[in-house]
């Protein structure tokens, strides 16, 4: 059985880049020992604080990428 590879090019979406640097940057920080429970609730944190309205972080990392 072989499968066809496709020639695809995927496209990274505007401050995603930004938005995982800030996590790692987080993680190498705390040294969290579940890392994937500090991500679920750095993104929360996240979420609540751009619900806050406060500063949209995708927002501002596609600002910086463009």
């Amino acid at each position: 059985m072989s499968i066809a590879s496709a020639n695809t090019s995927m496209r990274v979406p505007a401050g995603f880049r930004n938005l995982l640097e800030g996590l790692v940057r987080e993680v190498l920080r705390e040294q969290p020992t579940d890392v994937v429970a500090f991500a679920a609730q750095y993104f929360q944190k996240l979420l609540e604080q751009r619900e806050a309205g406060a500063v949209d972080p995708v927002a501002w990392g596609a600002m910086l990428e463009d």
